[in-house]
């Protein structure tokens, strides 16, 4: 292991614990919330694609309701009918990730990599594209940073293998303040573009 990834697994596991313990009382406080608004579980949980193709459990806090498609697409705005009131104001202020800070300090994640997408969608990545999955997938990344719900899938693609090809802990750090920034500036929370095929097709129309 080299001495990067060594630091970045020490820092990975001192924040993540650290932060958890800070954070405990607003656990408990979006926990109540989230049940009191629908019903469910306060946690939501799926399956995603990890480092080396490795499949883990991945958490959130639940911001849409039960009956809807776990796969379906991401919201384009914060009056989508899949999301409650309670799940609208986590998302747009990122307090829906916390959960990953589990999932951070049992090594299933890192603070900064790329985000971790459907299992499904492995196979639809070129072999360029999959250089994503040699690395642990991230809190936040390169993509989140860059566009985020502006970008399509392909540029969100691009941007997680520029990460992985050029990854230092300079960049790690300035990919986290950059994060903190957008959060307080609540940029791009929503998805507004999907992929380039889609809207190719949508203009031949």
């Amino acid at each position: 292991m080299s001495f990067y990834n060594i630091c970045k697994r020490v820092l990975d596991i001192f924040i993540s614990l650290s932060a958890m313990i800070i954070l405990s009382p607003i656990f408990v406080a979006i926990v109540i919330a989230v049940r009191l608004s629908s019903k469910g579980s306060a946690v939501f949980k799926q399956r995603r694609a990890g480092k080396n193709c490795e499949p883990f459990v991945f958490y959130k806090f639940r911001t849409m309701k039960v009956d809807v498609d776990p796969f379906g697409p991401s919201p384009k705005s914060g009056k989508d009918p899949r999301l409650t009131k309670v799940g609208k104001f986590l998302r747009e202020y990122s307090l829906d990730e916390l959960p990953q800070l589990f999932n951070i300090l049992k090594g299933d994640m890192s603070f900064v990599g790329p985000r971790p997408l459907y299992l499904s969608q492995m196979s639809e990545w070129s072999r360029r594209q999959k250089k994503r999955l040699l690395v642990r997938p991230g809190l936040t990344g390169l993509a989140q940073i860059s566009g985020r719900g502006g970008l399509t899938r392909e540029e969100k693609l691009e941007l997680d293998v520029k990460y992985v090809e050029t990854t230092s802990l300079l960049t790690d750090i300035k990919i986290i303040l950059a994060t903190i920034a957008h959060v307080f500036k609540r940029k791009s929370i929503y998805e507004k573009r999907y992929s380039q095929a889609e809207e190719t097709r949508g203009e031949k129309k």
